[in-house]
């Protein structure tokens, strides 16, 4: 593992994309602070920049450094739940545009996935994750259920889980407002 995390962050570093496991489905990533790997995303997927993507981070202090304030209820939340949360944050800075909505907020989840904790750890900063399909397919939660098109589209195919055949779920997505209120996207 250690060797494909060294590989993997070369891609990240030189503005390439990678298609990877996460915590929940398979994911399309790239340094989730660089405005040009980004955009291959969106072009990649078919996707409209008006729909954000969401960053991983490895544990909860990295979420400080892209959301201006924190709201106490979202550390809860983080704190008591056992299932893969992406939590959406308003106030989001330090990331590209592109990457950021239309109305200021990012989607945020602390990954359980040891593979993907390890690689932002030593990264050192968040990568993006987006469903590995077209815009409007069904998000893959196996690798062979992954289209050729985007398996060829990106820079590097991670060879970590490819042969694990269990099904996993998306995140549930939650908006935390500044002030603790709570807006349920997807459970």
């Amino acid at each position: 593992m250690q060797e494909e995390i060294k590989k993997v962050i070369d891609v990240l570093r030189n503005g390439g994309i990678i298609l990877y496991p996460t915590d929940t489905v398979w994911g399309i990533g790239c340094d989730a602070t660089n405005t040009e790997a980004v955009e291959k995303i969106y072009k990649l997927k078919n996707r409209a920049d008006s729909k954000s993507m969401i960053i991983l981070v490895h544990d909860v202090s990295m979420i400080y450094g892209y959301v201006h304030d924190v709201p106490d209820a979202a550390l809860q939340l983080i704190d008591v739940n056992d299932q893969p949360m992406t939590i959406v944050y308003s106030n989001a800075e330090n990331l590209p545009e592109n990457l950021i909505h239309s109305d200021g907020t990012i989607g945020i989840r602390v990954s359980d996935d040891v593979f993907c904790r390890e690689l932002i750890k030593r990264f050192k900063k968040p990568i993006v994750s987006t469903s590995a399909n077209l815009s409007e397919k069904p998000a893959p939660t196996i690798f062979p259920e992954i289209e050729k098109y985007i398996r060829d589209g990106v820079d590097y195919v991670v060879k970590h889980r490819q042969n694990d055949r269990t099904k996993r779920n998306p995140s549930s997505i939650i908006k935390v407002g500044i002030n603790g209120e709570i807006v349920i996207f997807r459970e």
